[in-house]
């Protein structure tokens, strides 16, 4: 059977105070849609159609990757003209359709695919996910008849004594015939105190002509709205420690996992142990056995197995097996290191390919670089890259050493082999083999500390 999907992310978002759109607000490093339309596309739904309002050019270029269309809700006129504004999208289709919303990013694929498939199998014309909560206050109800159908959800203020007693919620997730739903759509109106069209109303209407409508329960914090600040962070510690227990049943150990923050599509391999205070972000992917101590941060790079990484930064890059990384490294975006490698204390590697082997162990700069196997970088070395107004590249072959406080003004070419005594700037190629010395002889004055009244 044909199954599609709307995911309303028109609203406004005004009680969240911000320029940006609500649905565009992050979650554990991913915004709230993209959440939702993942957990919809890793439950087997591909046809998604996002209704955009406020905002709609900034969400589209949030969401291209995604590969969704989008419908446009002009004025926000309640949840039943949100899905009226899908008609191009619904027309001629048969199946059944689900309704999320943009902004309820805990909503997992399992429960998804239980409500496309306690719809189907029971056939119904609509089906509504809901929540036992303690406190419903606020919520539609869910009333069921003495054959546990639902009958109707009254909202709240419209709630009599006995209904009010009822603790199951609707979340304002559906699942819905699409001809069932596109018909109903024409029969609501908004002849309420709001003057809005409420989708809750086709519930009404599909029941008043004989329709089955079915209800799937599922636990209330996959269903949360996420409209301000503190629901927002509300989301990020129930997602934050969604993911660190999956990690660890999957056999990584962190230390502390209040203080571990690890992205919703980060993977981690078997025995890496992570101390706390640690960020670990994006398509991030680290090996096994790896060690990454306390106060790094780690975004869309790949960390080979056996890796060890202090206090330090790592973007966008690759880091090689058996590497050590750190403390206070600084590994920028487009960079690859090879394996058995040392980058340690205050290094900056930037746009640079790092050979199998080398060792750039302190207080150096290396940018727009390839540097080979088995090099020595001593203390201070700095790759002038950039002259004012272009950058240009270094090259260095393998088994190189260079001396400390070491200046190599791009673009230069050193062979392998080759030596670069300490105190040189480099401004021409190197030859394998030579040993390169490239600095003033040293001349004492003899007495000027006196001559100049300086001797104390």
């Amino acid at each position: 059977m044909y199954k599609c999907a709307l995911v309303l992310a028109a609203g406004q978002g005004k009680r969240i105070k911000s320029d940006l759109p609500k649905v565009l607000h992050k979650v554990c490093g991913k915004e709230m849609l993209k959440h939702v339309i993942d957990s919809i596309r890793n439950s087997g739904i591909d046809d998604i159609d996002v209704i955009v309002g406020k905002g709609a050019e900034i969400v589209k270029e949030r969401t291209l990757d995604k590969n969704v269309v989008y419908s446009l809700q002009a004025e926000q006129l309640g949840t039943g003209h949100a899905v009226k504004c899908a008609n191009e999208f619904l027309r001629d289709k048969k199946g059944v359709v689900a309704i999320f919303a943009g902004d309820t990013p805990l909503i997992k694929q399992s429960t998804i695919e239980k409500l496309f498939n306690d719809h189907i199998e029971n056939k119904n014309a609509a089906t509504i996910l809901t929540s036992l909560v303690e406190d419903p206050t606020g919520y539609g109800r869910i009333v069921r008849d003495d054959n546990n159908q639902v009958l109707k959800i009254v909202e709240h203020k419209d709630c009599n004594e006995e209904e009010l007693k009822i603790n199951e919620m609707n979340t304002a997730i559906y699942c819905f015939n699409i001809e069932l739903l596109v018909n109903a759509l024409e029969k609501i109106n908004n002849n309420n105190q709001q003057g809005e069209y409420y989708l809750t109303d086709v519930i009404e209407i599909l029941k008043s002509q004989g329709n089955q409508v079915g209800a799937v329960v599922t636990e209330y914090e996959e269903t949360i709205g996420v409209n301000s600040r503190v629901q927002l962070a509300e989301a990020e510690e129930i997602l934050k420690d969604r993911i660190n227990l999956k990690h660890m049943e999957n056999g990584v150990t962190l230390i502390d996992p209040k203080t571990t923050y690890i992205g919703v599509d980060v993977v981690i391999g078997k025995d890496t142990i992570i101390y706390p205070n640690n960020i670990i972000e994006g398509n991030t992917e680290i090996g096994d056995n790896c060690l990454i101590y306390q106060n790094c941060r780690i975004s869309d790079s790949t960390i080979g197995n056996g890796v060890e990484i202090q206090s330090s930064v790592v973007l966008d890059s690759n880091v090689g097996d058996n590497t050590t990384v750190g403390p206070f490294a600084y590994i920028r975006p487009e960079s690859t290191i090879g394996r058995n490698a040392r980058i340690g204390d205050f290094v900056e590697i930037k746009k640079s390919t790092i050979g199998d082997g080398t060792k750039v162990s302190h207080l150096t700069y290396i940018g727009d670089a390839e540097v080979g196997s088995e090099c020595n970088f001593g203390c201070g070395t700095v790759v002038v890259n950039y002259d004012g107004k272009n950058k240009h590249k270094t090259i260095i072959g393998d088994h190189s050493f260079i001396g400390c406080n070491t200046n190599l003004v791009s673009p230069v070419k050193i062979h392998d082999n080759t030596y670069i005594a300490a105190g040189s700037t480099i401004t021409s190629e190197v030859n394998e083999g030579d040993l390169a010395v490239a600095r003033a002889k040293q001349r004492n004055i003899k007495g000027w500390v006196e001559k100049k009244g300086l001797k104390k």
